[in-house]
């Protein structure tokens, strides 16, 4: 159960509804998804975390299909449900197949087991991977 209410449209400020609008129009969607929903009971929050999110989201260096796959990882990292089922259903939307999908799991899986053991173990850091 939520700590927040998921407000509906009705329920939501101008400057919340004016965000609702514009993630309809970015999706090209009527659908406004939970997460936002709970942001709007702080317009404040909601608007730099969408405005946020266009920006590392958007258009940029990394490919938008590895930019999910990536938030995919990180969230399975930090154990949110929510966002792995979210950026899991986007990554599909973006061509992510089952074949990687699976390879993503992988990875994720193996990156947490040797991140334990090194961790475990205390490893220095090689000179050579120091940043200069």
């Amino acid at each position: 159960m939520g700590t927040v209410s998921l407000l509906s449209d009705e329920e939501v400020s101008a400057d919340a509804l004016a965000v609702f609008n514009e993630i309809r129009a970015a999706r090209q969607t009527k659908y406004v998804n939970n997460f936002w929903r709970a942001l709007a009971n702080d317009p404040v929050l909601l608007r730099a975390t969408w405005d946020r999110l266009k920006v590392v989201m958007g258009p940029g260096h990394i490919d938008p299909l590895v930019k999910e796959m990536i938030y995919v990882a990180v969230s399975t990292a930090n154990g949110c449900e929510y966002c792995v089922h979210s950026h899991t259903a986007a990554a599909k939307a973006k061509g992510m197949t089952t074949e990687m999908h699976g390879e993503l799991l992988a990875v994720i899986g193996m990156a947490m087991q040797t991140n334990g053991l090194v961790t475990g173990l205390q490893t220095p850091v090689d000179d050579m991977f120091e940043a200069p």
